[in-house]
């Protein structure tokens, strides 16, 4: 879809050109002194060897959002206003900079699009720190460094409280397409907006204006102020920098497929230890775990932590340490008869690395239900946020599934629903199921555990869910069940189907094959073929059949299917890699 151009103002009424919105969210307020601090004079000193002091007369654009990429301006003299703003033309002051105090957010670590406006109030002068210096800075110095990040998450935080910055989102509420969108911004903690033309005026002349068709909804203004017509993932990515254009004819140390708990840990290490890293994450960094409404289990969390907040946290980790995050960014094919390696994404876009990690997961498993697909998004969900929750408010809803990931959001879930019907196939939980996660089940009054039961059919309509059919398969017996929200956790298959031309060893059920069941395997095929002795190359613990290439997470072979193991494992590569580098032939 080609990107259309609004006029700033032009669908704002006059009326509406500045929004009475709060500047900090009121969960943080307490935490403004963090959010905003200021450097004192010796601290500024230390900064000047990291950017440039430059002059701005007053009234100039400092930072304009969607379009300017500075890493972070400190303000020695003057004022800087800063400044909400969305594509519609719709801004609201947040705050205001004078001497000591510095702009940026988290994004300005990898260098994206500005998310505000700041504008300068008079005569100012002021220190500008590009990207790269500004991720050098937080790591040399470690304790300004220290308060620097923290303001920066605290930003971005607030600036999702209190709903400024980034995307405008207008469509039908429960449109599939919106939703899928919100959950993809949510998902990656980015700041959005959405409008229902039926309530907002400037929404509707936006309709008006570009009349939208049935299949072009939703409608996504851009920062930038550009304008497209029920985007992909990927044309979202694009506007929002989340994206970027990738040099084919870079060669990168590591490319990491996959930024889960494997793939981020290994993108911390390699990238805290100096090696050039590309992460590839499909959908939203955090992979599965992030939906996990609480993880309990996790060292040095007593208290538990969201699989979002822990991937957060990995997230900005890595871009502290210069890792280049694409997203969504899906690869089709790993293509390893030529050195060094690359990865082809399904836009036809090839990179190259040294050495590949695969920590590519899973993709959810669905019941064969013949019109499953029909209601993905309009009643059927894999994962349960609080987007999910706040849908099936005072209802009840079905949960299949009996491990962890499905105990925990049907824990989550029951504190927004009115019932939370488990439904599973076995005769208990005990050998799918932490023994915390059944104690707080069976104490959780709203959650009714159904046993040796499925569903077997879905009805509804365009509009979405309206009712499922469960089957008791010890008596045979059928329920029609009026619930419009169904959430399925039943595993996963391995995301490998796409390793097919690099001849990466996988096991029957499609798991990745690494060290010495790569040598167990390609010996026992030796053997059947009459080569003796069958002896082949000694591999890392986590390396493929094919040399370069390792794998982690879920996707390996006889990988412990935990947050924690995975991590792990992301650590442990990084050594094996090293190794794997340092052994190539000085031409290569």
């Amino acid at each position: 879809m080609a990107d259309m151009k609004l006029t700033p103002t032009q669908f704002v009424p006059e009326s509406s050109k500045e929004d009475e919105v709060p500047a900090i969210g009121a969960t943080i307020e307490l935490r403004r002194h963090q959010i905003f601090p200021t450097l004192t004079e010796q601290e500024i000193k230390r900064l000047h060897r990291f950017g440039t002091v430059r002059t701005f007369h007053k009234g100039v654009r400092i930072l304009e959002a969607g379009h300017t990429t500075f890493g972070m301006v400190v303000v020695l003299s003057g004022r800087i206003v800063i400044a909400r703003y969305d594509g519609l033309g719709n801004s609201a002051p947040i705050t205001e900079h004078g001497p000591g105090e510095f702009t940026a957010e988290v994004s300005q670590l990898a260098g994206r699009p500005s998310l505000v406006n700041a504008t300068a109030m008079n005569e100012v002068e002021a220190l500008v720190i590009p990207p790269e210096s500004l991720r050098a800075l937080v790591i040399a110095e470690a304790e300004l460094g220290e308060r620097i990040v923290r303001a920066l998450i605290l930003r971005r935080v607030n600036l999702l409280e209190v709903g400024s910055g980034g995307p405008v989102l207008v469509g039908p509420p429960g449109h599939p397409r919106l939703f899928h969108l919100q959950s993809f911004l949510t998902s990656n903690a980015h700041p959005h907006t959405i409008v229902d033309p039926k309530e907002d005026a400037q929404a509707r002349t936006l309709c008006e204006y570009y009349q939208p068709t049935p299949d072009d909804w939703p409608l996504v203004v851009c920062p930038d102020g550009s304008v497209r017509k029920n985007p992909s993932d990927a044309e979202i990515g694009r506007c929002l920098g989340m994206l970027p254009d990738l040099d084919p004819d870079k060669i990168w140390d590591v490319i990491v497929v996959g930024a889960g708990p494997s793939g981020l840990a290994t993108a911390v290490y390699a990238g805290s230890e100096g090696l050039s890293v590309l992460a590839l994450e499909q959908r939203a960094y955090g992979g599965q775990a992030a939906a996990s409404a609480r993880i309990e289990n996790y060292l040095g969390f007593p208290t538990g932590i969201s699989g979002g907040a822990l991937a957060g946290r990995a997230y900005v980790q890595a871009q502290k340490f210069g890792v280049e995050v694409a997203i969504p960014a899906v690869a089709a094919r790993l293509i390893c008869d030529t050195y060094p390696l690359q990865v082809q994404l399904t836009d036809g876009t090839r990179v190259q690395a040294r050495s590949v990690v695969l920590s590519c997961g899973a993709r959810y498993r669905r019941p064969s239900l013949a019109n499953i697909k029909q209601f993905e998004g309009r009643g059927i969900y894999y994962w349960a946020s609080r987007i999910e929750a706040n849908l099936c408010k005072s209802e009840e809803v079905v949960l299949v599934g009996g491990g962890n990931s499905a105990g925990q959001a049907a824990v989550f879930l029951s504190g927004h629903a009115s019932k939370v019907h488990m439904v599973i196939r076995g005769e208990g939980l005990k050998a799918t199921m932490s023994s915390y996660l059944i104690e707080r089940i069976r104490a959780t009054p709203n959650i009714e555990l159904h046993t040796h039961t499925e569903i077997v059919a879905l009805e509804g309509d365009e509009e979405g869910l309206k009712q499922v059919r469960l089957h008791d398969n010890r008596t045979g017996a059928e329920e029609d069940c009026d619930v419009c929200r169904v959430f399925l956790f039943i595993g996963a298959d391995p995301n490998t189907d796409w390793l097919g031309d690099c001849g990466v060893d996988v096991d029957a059920q499609g798991f990745i094959r690494t060290g010495h069941d790569v040598t167990k395997a390609q010996c026992r095929a030796n053997f059947e073929q009459g080569i003796y002795p069958p002896d082949q190359p000694i591999r890392a613990a986590l390396e493929t059949s094919v040399p370069g290439v390792f794998a982690i997470g879920d996707v390996r072979a006889g990988s412990t299917k935990r947050v924690a193991a995975g991590v792990g494992e992301g650590a442990q590569v990084v050594s094996q890699i090293h190794a794997f580098l340092a052994n190539l032939p000085a031409a290569v």
